[in-house]
Parts: C-alpha cells; structure tokens; sequence
C-alpha cells in the first residue's frame, strides 16, 4: 500500500482489516482518486476520507468500488457491516441549553449518518410513517392542515382527465372528418 498514511493506532480491528482492503482494491484499479471518483459518482474528496478511515463508506460506494475493480461486492460486503459496526462513533452531541426545551432546532442531527441513528430512532420514524401512511388512506387532514388524498383521489382524477382527452379525440376527428367533406 505503497503512498497511504497510516491508520489510526486505535481503529479497531474490523476497520483497520476494511480499509486495508478498500486500499488494495483502489490500488488494483490503478486509477486516480479523481478518476475513480469519476468512475463511482463518489468525489475524490469522499474517497480520501473513506480511504483513510476518517468516515465510513456507504455500502453503494464500496460496491461501485467492486465493480470498477473487477471484484465480487458480496465478498467484501460483509467485511463492510462488520466495519460499519466497530466503527468509532463521533462525539456526542451537547444536549439543550438551560431553559430551552430542546425543540427550537432540528429533531435529527444532519451531521450524523445514518448508520448512527439509534434503534429507537428508527422505531419512533417508522411509526410515524405508519401513522401518515394510515392518515392517507383515511383522508384525514395532513400536518399542514389540507386534506389528505386517498389513493382513490388520485385515481378519480386520471380518469378524469383520461376523459377529457378521449372527449378531445373525438372532437379533433369529427372536425377532421368535417373538413375533408
């Protein structure tokens, strides 16, 4: 791995292992950071950090990787999850200040991936999407306040408007057979 900073001392294991890997596969290409960040859709900037264990890669990153590589994704997928498991978490994030009740800014950090988010975070979403989806096919009100379609609003409306272009039709070839008399 010739031209590679090191790793980090205290990486765990399972990630050292994974970006060895990444390494010997980016080296295998024999392309530039630029150029495999042409080749993937990933910049070259997101290839530096993967490559030097500073965040890990998405899974699609590491496939296009694979790809251009000539390698099979699922063998290094594992590899993958492992990595992403062990990987060092950021630090946390400071709580609310006093006498604020922690609403007034954003419910998720941006910042953090999604393989940070915790399970009850995922839980909390999912049931809200649940909620929304079962408001929907009621048409119930929305968040905002207007009235949520159904499924059979929108199919109400393309035949509606699957009408009106069969009513054109027939007006465009009466007048076409009209003309031609």
């Amino acid at each position: 791995m010739g031209g590679w900073q090191p790793l980090p001392d205290e990486l765990p294991s399972e990630v050292r292992h994974f970006v060895e890997q990444l390494r010997l596969l980016k080296d295998r290409t024999g392309l530039s950071l630029v150029a495999l960040g042409a080749r993937t859709a990933y910049s070259k900037s997101s290839w530096q950090r993967y490559l030097n264990a500073t965040q890990p890669p998405p899974r699609q990153a590491v496939v296009a990787l694979c790809r251009v590589a000539g390698v099979d994704p699922e063998r290094i997928g594992v590899r993958w999850e492992l990595a992403v498991q062990a990987w060092p978490r950021p630090a946390a994030v400071p709580g609310p200040a006093e006498g604020t009740d922690g609403h007034d800014g954003y419910q998720d950090d941006p910042t953090l991936p999604w393989w940070d988010t915790s399970k009850a975070e995922k839980a909390e979403k999912a049931e809200k999407a649940e909620k929304a989806e079962k408001a929907e096919k009621a048409g119930e009100v929305g968040a905002t306040g207007e009235t949520v379609r159904g499924p059979g609003g929108r199919l109400l409306l393309f035949a509606a408007l699957l009408l009106l272009l069969t009513i054109l039709l027939a007006l465009a070839a009466l007048v076409a057979v009209t003309a031609l008399r």
